[in-house]
């Protein structure tokens, strides 16, 4: 048989062609089907025309594709962008939170301003990654930049799964990149506490919210959790309390969530002190209004026109009062929000001896690590205690 030249008189191997402008390709089959790749080069030492912008040559190509399909690597998407990957992955896991689909679109919008977005899948390496880390940090905070790359490593994880790609160019841990800048939280002191409940018994603005207060730092609730509390919810006979949904409320009103996880399905027993303020908040409910939110009404804790009360209202309001406190005491006292409530509970609960597996039921972690990190917030305080004990 003739063999097959180029223009320079090269001979072409099986599946590779010239074009009459010049261009090589190569055919292959992939499941059945052709499928062609191009290039102005036939070997990486040749120059492309001029006027062409300068290209991976078709034998490298060749031999990227002849590894690829060894290995079982899908080369039908390889010129798939990252925002179409991450398109694929939230489809792949439609059924979300709220919360997630919030998540989701800030980064579906980040990837679309971003370089990143518009790349190829198969040309982010790990380099590239790690700059993308380095931009967002200049927009966004830590935490933000942290949930975003690890929703990307998930949507590469993915890619590897489908055979599109053999590494997940975002494995690399984020703190090696940007700078860790979150503020630790730290649980509020005794003394705080006591100055903090004190303030708002008697404040005439704030303390409307001391019931909820003291609920929080005696329960360990999240704030959804406590906002979504109906009467329902409530046994005094049994002094527990049944977590088994939470309300939330956005743009477009009020709506309840499962718990968190299986472990937030959970019944809190009360201390004397929550049976007693619980007991007063069902007492002064003033102007309650008959809404009834997915199936749930009767809720306790209610704002001036009787409607549930909801975390941003809540954290608002706890910000305000740290402020007020601060400027008519000239005292200090950490900003307080419900989660620093939920976290100051679960620290003292472990610095007096709480089993781990007690605690994690109670603050319905789903993992025992959670948990016992907070066997590690001591303090100088909680630590004299403890040598006091031991040695005496």
């Amino acid at each position: 048989m003739e063999k097959r030249t180029d223009n320079k008189g090269r001979i072409l191997r099986n599946g590779e062609s010239q074009r009459k402008d010049g261009r090589y390709a190569y055919k292959y089959i992939e499941n059945g089907k052709p499928k062609f790749v191009y290039s102005w080069k036939l070997v990486s030492t040749d120059r492309v025309p001029k006027g062409k912008r300068d290209c991976v040559s078709l034998r490298e190509k060749v031999k990227m594709i002849e590894k690829d399909l060894s290995d079982g690597i899908s080369t039908s998407n390889r010129n798939m962008t990252v925002s179409q990957l991450y398109d694929r992955y939230t489809r792949s896991k439609a059924n979300v939170r709220k919360g997630t689909q919030t998540g989701r679109k800030y980064l579906k919008e980040a990837l679309q301003t971003d370089i990143l977005g518009n790349m190829s899948i198969d040309k982010v390496k790990l380099s590239e990654a790690k700059a993308w880390a380095y931009r967002m940090r200049e927009k966004y905070a830590y935490s933000t930049v942290k949930n975003m790359k690890r929703s990307l490593n998930a949507t590469f994880h993915l890619a590897i799964q489908d055979d599109l790609l053999r590494k997940n160019p975002f494995d690399f841990a984020l703190t090696d990149v940007i700078e860790n800048d979150t503020k630790k939280k730290e649980a509020l002191t005794k003394e705080e506490i006591k100055a903090l409940l004190d303030f708002a018994k008697t404040d005439k603005t704030y303390k409307v919210y001391y019931p909820a207060i003291v609920i929080l730092l005696n329960t360990g609730l999240r704030i959804s959790e406590l906002c979504g509390l109906t009467l329902s919810d409530i046994d005094f006979d049994n002094r527990t309390i049944d977590i088994n949904h939470q309300l939330k409320k956005d743009k477009d009103g009020y709506y309840t969530e499962p718990p968190k996880s299986v472990s937030g399905y959970r019944k809190i027993p009360m201390t004397d002190l929550v049976f007693q303020t619980l007991l007063e908040v069902i007492k002064n409910r003033k102007n309650t209004q008959p809404i009834v939110v997915d199936g749930y009404s009767d809720f306790l804790f209610l704002n001036r026109q009787g409607l549930p009360m909801y975390n941003a209202y809540y954290s608002c309001r706890f910000s305000a009062l740290s402020k007020k406190y601060r400027k008519y005491t000239g005292k200090e006292l950490p900003n307080i929000t419900p989660h620093i409530l939920r976290h100051t509970f679960c620290t003292n609960m472990a610095n007096k001896g709480m089993t781990p597996n007690n605690l994690q039921y109670v603050m319905g972690h789903k993992n025992i690590t959670m948990t016992l990190g907070y066997y590690a917030h001591g303090s100088y305080q909680s630590a004299q205690a403890e040598m006091k004990r031991l040695t005496a």
